[in-house]
């Protein structure tokens, strides 16, 4: 298992853990040149104050890593972004950007998504591991198959038991190697990027790459048993996301576009949309992102008026 301590502002810290409620956190790389690429999902990201307040002083569970519209990255996670106001989020972020921004431009940010957060009070802070130099500017990797790494890990775990946050799964032999951590669980704005890049940023429907048309949409809605699960969701354009929420459209188990007959009875002047009867929709590159059939079945039967 991998770990990774990130450098962090302290004012971000601050600001995080006076928010209890927010069970998920986009850690923002304002650069926005490269995706995050060190963790699996899963892996615990670790915050790390600025010298000289040289400590480790919580942490989350990586879930996905992304590079957002700041507008987008403020509409999904608002104050899970260390802000209080999109103004607000775009002057920290300027902060550490090279160059000025023009005027009204939507630039690009690294997002760092992280679930169920976790903060230690100050007397647990924890010195970093000895290697972890005072110049180090954005972070450092550690595996728990080294001594640091596992050292590392085992203070994380005696703090986190001390919160009750309940993230832990408790090592079960010597033999599985590394003390394993629960797999994350989505949270809606996690999941919303997720399904927004599994679909590579285009309607699954007519391709359509006009980003703030686009909308994610639940195949089966939380409120009607659904998970916030790639394989649950659809990047729709928003004429569709409502057409397909009320029933007129639906999916196949081979992802061909079902449209109801009602459609055209109740609103004659539909035909733009009943061309796209028996058209195949655009799927996600990765098996397991692609629609799941139970999902799609539940649809067909419950929401659509076949």
């Amino acid at each position: 298992m991998k770990i990774y301590v990130a450098v962090t502002d302290d004012r971000l810290f601050q600001f995080l853990r006076t928010r209890p409620d927010l069970d998920e956190i986009n850690f923002l790389q304002p650069g926005g040149r490269r995706r995050f690429q060190a963790l699996k999902p899963g892996e615990p990201f670790l915050f790390k104050l600025h010298s000289p307040r040289h400590f480790v002083v919580g942490g989350g569970f990586f879930a996905h890593s992304s590079l957002l519209p700041t507008s987008l990255a403020w509409e999904v996670f608002r104050e899970g972004n260390g802000a209080v106001t999109p103004e607000a989020l775009r002057r920290r972020i300027q902060k550490y950007r090279r160059g000025p921004a023009k005027r009204g431009e939507d630039y690009d940010v690294g997002s760092i998504i992280l679930e169920r957060p976790f903060y230690f009070d100050e007397a647990d802070w924890l010195e970093p591991p000895k290697d972890f130099s005072k110049s180090i500017v954005q972070g450092k990797v550690y595996d728990t198959s080294t001594a640091i790494g596992k050292n590392l890990w085992e203070d994380v775990r005696r703090r986190m038991s001390a919160l009750h946050t309940g993230h832990i799964v408790e090592p079960q032999t010597e033999m599985f190697g590394e003390p394993p951590v629960a797999p994350p669980r989505l949270g809606p704005g996690a999941f919303r990027i997720l399904v927004t890049d599994a679909y590579e940023r285009r309607c699954a429907m007519t391709g359509d790459g006009t980003l703030p048309a686009l909308e994610v949409i639940h195949i089966r809605p939380p409120a009607q048993g659904g998970l916030h699960r790639v394989d649950n969701g659809l990047l729709l354009r928003s004429d569709l996301r409502r057409l397909f929420e009320q029933g007129y459209l639906t999916l196949t188990d081979d992802f061909t576009i079902r449209v109801s007959s009602h459609l055209q009875r109740d609103y004659p002047e539909s035909d733009v949309y009943r061309a796209l009867d028996g058209t195949s929709i655009r799927i996600p590159d990765q098996f397991e992102h692609q629609p799941r059939s139970a999902f799609l079945d539940w649809h067909r039967r419950r929401v659509f008026h076949g």
